[in-house]
């Protein structure tokens, strides 16, 4: 179960940080806990024009959370909050049980995730990031 949960990719993500850390001046700041497992995390964005023109997140969590995080920061910036929804709806697709479909942008990094569609009690630590990226959009 561990080695399919935390495969070579989910690690290499979680790895790579992408967009950790904090803004200077977000225009849309949220923090959410899971009082579940303990992750915590801070989503920090910059809407310019109707696009994510910079984001950051700071995220303490398992390599799920972590991942999932550095996800975003991978394919957020230059989307509009629309785009990044549907980014976060086929995420939660895939966790209920469906396919990752198409090469839309995202879904090679989704398809990481698939083993945790067996394991509910692991959902939210990938959804979390994405939850606190759509309540910090909604705060701009």
């Amino acid at each position: 179960m561990i080695e399919a949960l935390y495969n070579k990719g989910i690690r290499e993500l979680a790895d790579a940080a992408h967009g950790a850390g904090r803004l200077a001046a977000p225009t849309g700041s949220a923090l959410r806990d899971s009082p579940m497992c303990g992750d915590r995390v801070r989503m920090d964005v910059e809407l310019v024009d109707g696009r994510i023109a910079a984001l950051a997140h700071e995220v303490k969590g398992c390599l799920l959370c972590r991942a999932s995080a550095s996800l975003i920061g991978l394919h957020a910036v230059g989307h509009t909050p629309a785009e990044v929804e549907r980014l976060r709806a086929r995420m939660a697709a895939m966790l209920a049980g469906g396919e990752v479909s198409g090469t839309r942008e995202g879904a090679d990094e989704i398809a990481l995730f698939a083993p945790v569609q067996g394991y509910r009690s692991r959902h939210g630590c990938v959804m979390i990031p994405f939850e606190a990226l759509m309540i910090a959009l909604a705060a701009v």
